[in-house]
């Protein structure tokens, strides 16, 4: 059996750097205990520690800090992240000791990845693992291991390899039947949209009816969000969407028309990325009501004077995921898919996107993976990534799912680390559980409520239930301990009594969400009709319209943007800048889940938004917020 293409992904994320013996001893370096998805072989280089990524992160995103919004250039994250010559060293002696023959050994244009043309047969002498070929539902097969080793000086330098026990990488080059989709945009293949609550015949459009069917004037209303932006050169908004996932610019239309007047005739403004393409060829709500719910809602409260990026990512045939557009964004992060070695693009046929893309300043994802679905390793260097977008000022939003406590398409953990349905340990979901991400749940107009009572939201219970909780492998960044901790002293331990070891309560973990944001009943028009949806993918996109426009405020006032989020969030008083939310529960796994309770809880995370509130946050003073709204304010 031969393989292509084995790459070892050299990262900067150690300062390990020692002389190494020629020879030593193997250890373990990943393992898998629940069969993997997908194959591919990277290993790690000698980026800057991730301990220093948080610390560089959060130097310049905590309001008590000196450096607060003083943001790093593409090329100070470039100086201080690129791989060191001894890393690279390392493992290119260690590869030839092996009789890898120099011919077959490349490094990659970022220095991020070595690619070696290896058998399977020697991939396993190398690593001292297995590989297998697994069959997917789907009918196509894929190789990959449950467990590899790597001498110890080498393991020191390595992150993680490819093809081995991760989810989502795939190899430059794939022929049709050599595995499958793991595009994230595909139905029934990680994809998670947004529930169809039901059609409409007809609805209202009065406020006194929010209960019901939530409208973007229902949204304004219920969180004080009434702004007409003022900086839209300056300013910048960018919503994901993973073919075949795609809009429909006649449902644009339809949604506008009803909604919002001065979007009328006016689109998304596409950055393809690696062949996307806004697909027509399959249509219905799994492949159009994803992205008509972000956009509508996104571009309509930022209104049509601001600009929406659309990132479209991966073509029809070979899909995408979160790699992806991440490679599109950092050069240094590409992988051998990435565009610094175009040879390994097919069956593309043009160069992928490496650090083509500028990023807009708030970015907003309604997709998601299961923790579970990665190793540590794997989840530690994509979650390094985002925190690089922090240091470049970037705000980047994540759902925090719709299964409460479980996963994606309500696989829980069994004992052994596997995901079932009729697991019993609660299964977080990645990547909100990165805490350099801000995780967005979801909550619900009260029945009979209305947008004028003094509180009337609870955690979304219908169709959907918010995802929360705590991750598995990520540590807890110092951002959030103290409002973890006084959650875990007031209501942990009855937990603890009720779900035993079912879920991470060490309190040294990321939980999980951060904020919520109202996620029933929306109103979309998907192929020309109009239906109710339910998910965190509704609120995701309404927050990074309000937090796009938070930036032009602050853009106004000649400030940076508002950046990584986290940090000024947890940093506010409660009920100043957010509605605590103190009703429903996220069950999941045979359980009944967290129920919402006072202060930040793993159901709503920190409460739902009010934009005043937001703008007295990040514009304190002596920053005058009322004389920065000075028309800019309306009833929209």
């Amino acid at each position: 059996m031969r393989c292509p293409l084995v790459s070892f992904v050299i990262l900067s994320l150690s300062f390990v750097s020692f002389a190494e013996p020629s020879l030593s001893p193997y250890v373990l370096h990943e393992r898998r205990t629940s069969i993997p998805s997908g194959w591919s072989l990277a290993r790690r280089h000698d980026q800057t520690n991730i301990e220093n990524v948080r610390d560089f992160l959060l130097d310049v995103s905590h309001p008590g800090s000196s450096n607060y919004g003083k943001h790093w250039t593409t090329s100070d994250i470039a100086r201080q992240f690129a791989p060191s010559g001894n890393t690279i060293d390392v493992v290119y002696a260690w590869l030839l000791e092996s009789d890898i023959e120099a011919n077959r050994i490349t490094i990659s244009a970022s220095k991020g990845w070595i690619n070696v043309r290896i058998s399977v047969e020697e991939a396993e002498r190398l690593m001292n693992t297995q590989y297998n070929v697994y069959k997917h539902v789907s009918g196509a097969e894929h190789i990959a291991c449950e467990a590899y080793h790597l001498p110890e000086h080498v393991s020191n330098h390595v992150d993680f390899v490819l093809p081995s026990v991760h989810f989502d990488a795939k190899l430059g080059r794939r022929h049709a039947n050599s595995g499958p989709k793991t595009n994230i945009g595909t139905p029934g293949s990680g994809f998670n949209g947004p529930k169809v609550a039901g059609d409409l015949d007809g609805f209202f459009t009065d406020l006194g009816h929010c209960d019901q069917v939530t409208t973007p004037a229902c949204l304004r209303a219920l969180y004080g969000f009434y702004y007409e932006p003022q900086e839209t050169d300056r300013n910048s908004y960018g919503i994901v969407e993973y073919t075949p996932q795609a809009f429909v610019q006649s449902d644009l239309q339809m949604f506008a028309k009803n909604f919002s007047q001065d979007l009328i005739g006016k689109s998304p403004e596409l950055v393809s990325i690696d062949g996307g393409v806004v697909q027509t060829q399959q249509t219905g709500d799994e492949y159009n009501g994803e992205s008509n719910l972000d956009l509508q809602y996104g571009m309509t409260l930022v209104t049509g004077k601001q600009p929406v990026q659309l990132y479209q990512v991966g073509d029809i045939d070979q899909g995408a995921t979160f790699n992806n557009f991440l490679d599109a964004i950092d050069g240094l992060y590409c992988d051998f898919e990435g565009g610094d070695d175009p040879q390994y693009d097919y069956p593309y046929p043009y160069s992928k996107d490496c650090g083509t893309v500028k990023p807009a300043l708030v970015i907003s994802t309604s997709y998601t993976y299961n923790e579970a679905d990665f190793s540590v390793a794997y989840t530690a260097r994509q979650c390094a990534e985002y925190a690089k977008l922090g240091l470049q000022g970037v705000t980047v939003l994540y759902v925090s799912g719709d299964d409460g406590v479980g996963g994606g398409g309500y696989l829980c953990l069994n004992d052994d680390g596997s995901e079932s349905v009729d697991g019993k340990r609660f299964n977080p979901t990645f990547p909100s559980s990165c805490p350099w991400v801000t995780s967005v749940g979801a909550t619900m107009m009260k029945p009979n409520a209305t947008v004028f009572d003094p509180q009337p939201e609870k955690a979304c219970e219908k169709v959907i239930y918010s995802g929360g909780g705590f991750s598995n492998y990520l540590g807890i960044p110092d951002y959030q301990k103290n409002a973890v901790a006084a959650w875990l002293q007031k209501d942990g331990q009855e937990y603890v009594k009720e779900y035993g070891n079912a879920w991470n309560s060490t309190g040294n973990s990321r939980a999980y969400p951060d904020i919520s944001v109202n996620g029933a009943n929306y109103v979309i028009a998907v192929n020309g009709k109009f239906e109710l949806v339910d998910g965190t993918s509704a609120s995701t996109p309404v927050l990074g319209a309000m937090l796009t426009m938070v930036n032009d405020v602050r853009l106004r006032a000649n400030q940076p943007p508002i950046g990584f989020v986290n940090p000024m969030l947890y940093s506010g008083e409660p009920g100043v800048a957010f509605n605590d939310i103190t009703e429903g529960s996220n069950p999941g796994c045979g359980t009944n889940g967290f129920n919402a309770t006072t202060g930040w809880d793993p159901v709503t995370g920190l409460g739902t938004p009010q934009f005043l509130g937001l703008l007295d946050l990040f514009l304190p003073p002596p920053f005058n917020v009322t004389a920065l709204l000075q028309g800019a304010v309306a009833t929209l």
